[in-house]
């Protein structure tokens, strides 16, 4: 008798329907991450300590500019498909299965490269802790707090 599949109800979900998060970085930097597609499963099911995102990177799209976090930690695991994760300590690739962990204050930048021709999914879990920020070694792009928001600005401090 085949199985049949029911509409999960609260507190599962089916990770699709939740609706995708817009990018975050301002232009020109913007352009880095349109092969990105976020759903924001933690926000979903009203997760209030950490963020949990299930992640379509398409052919040639990147995760993130490379960066690290000064007080977060991030958690990223395979669900399908071959990925490239780009570190200080060079390159190496991810498949299906496979995790990888950042902690937090760990001065070592990193982000993640679709080289395939097939899209990827992954699950990327962060911690929410508050006033962390993101460090991008190599670009003119940082982020600061203004009266308790995350702005964008270059380095010496110019807002986009």
């Amino acid at each position: 008798m085949p199985e049949t599949r029911s509409k999960p109800r609260a507190p599962a979900l089916d990770p699709h329907s939740v609706p995708l998060r817009p990018g975050a970085y301002p232009p020109p930097f913007d352009t880095v991450i349109a092969g990105r597609h976020k759903h924001p499963l933690g926000d979903a099911l009203g997760l209030k300590n950490y963020g949990v995102n299930l992640v379509r990177l398409n052919p040639g799209g990147r995760s993130a500019l490379r960066h690290w976090h000064t007080l977060q930690d991030e958690f990223i695991w395979v669900v399908e498909g071959e990925i490239v994760l780009v570190t200080d300590q060079g390159e190496q690739v991810l498949t299906q299965g496979i995790a990888a962990g950042f902690p937090a204050g760990k001065r070592d930048a990193h982000h993640l490269v679709n080289r395939t021709a097939r899209d990827v999914l992954y699950l990327e879990v962060g911690d929410r802790t508050p006033g962390d920020l993101p460090n991008y070694p190599d670009d003119d792009f940082a982020a600061v707090y203004v009266d308790g928001q995350r702005v964008w600005t270059r380095k010496d401090g110019t807002r986009f």
